[in-house]
């Protein structure tokens, strides 16, 4: 996954000039533009360290609102969900399944409902990301000058928990609070950090940047008690995200007119 990041990084660098040249044709008179950027983010992550003990393979959808300077200095605020499918926490709920419970496979946790039938409850990985962002879009060809190495420093709030889906609340261990002793709530504090290229297109739709990044946070789970291990888990944790992120942007620019376009 990080090797084929890197390729398509070195690909969209290289084809970048011929592209501007061939499609759209060069403007020397362009000058660097500022205002704000939408940035609508997805991305595919692999956890290390204690988060990937506890999911597997995620991704991450969200969005960001930033404010470029004619230096191409980035300041600005994001917000990312935290959507998965697969648990690794192998003695979830271990306490209310029965000998007859087939095998957890990260999905589905065989339970006995209220009539006495054996049910799947299925199993989810959910979170989110609130963050401030700083950082720079260091330029490489003066016809564009917008364009470049886009490098972020983001700093904000985590938080993700297993998500118990007992939709026809029949199982009831599984009612209300009684979740809580189950879900691992976990959050704090996090760090990433973001390089990825930037491109901002002649024809105002094709604005997008693609690139890799690395998210450290400082987490502790916050249940008073996790009933199926029957103890509390208050040490510290250190939840690693690698990921690969797109983002397609939606420039509002201020000219040196001070007319503001849509880019």
């Amino acid at each position: 996954m990080k090797k084929a990041g890197f390729l398509v990084l070195l690909w969209l660098v290289s084809v970048h000039s011929y592209a501007q040249d061939a499609l759209f044709g060069v403007d020397s008179s362009r000058t660097t533009n500022h205002g704000l950027i939408i940035n609508a983010n997805f991305s595919g992550d692999i956890p290390a360290a204690d988060m990937a003990k506890r999911f597997g393979d995620d991704f991450r959808i969200g969005g960001a609102i930033t404010y470029k300077t004619k230096k191409n200095w980035i300041f600005g605020a994001k917000c990312d969900f935290i959507v998965g499918n697969k648990i690794k926490e192998d003695s979830l709920m271990i306490n209310i399944k029965d000998k007859y419970s087939g095998p957890f496979n990260g999905k589905l946790v065989e339970l006995i409902n209220n009539n006495g039938n054996r049910v799947g409850v299925p199993v989810y990985e959910r979170g989110y990301m609130i963050a401030l962002q700083a950082g720079k879009i260091i330029n490489f060809n003066k016809e564009h000058p917008d364009d470049g190495l886009m490098l972020l420093t983001s700093a904000g709030f985590i938080q993700h928990k297993i998500n118990i889906y007992n939709s026809n609340k029949d199982v009831p261990a599984l009612w209300g609070d009684m979740l809580k002793g189950y879900d691992r709530l976990t959050n704090g504090w996090f760090i990433e950090q973001y390089a990825g290229y930037c491109y901002f297109a002649k024809n105002k739709l094709l604005n997008f940047n693609i690139g890799l990044d690395a998210m450290l946070g400082f987490t502790k789970d916050r249940r008073d008690y996790l009933f199926d291990v029957m103890r509390t888990d208050n040490k510290q944790r250190y939840d690693v995200l690698f990921g690969i992120r797109a983002g397609w942007m939606i420039p509002i620019f201020r000219h040196s007119s001070e007319e503001i376009s849509f880019e």
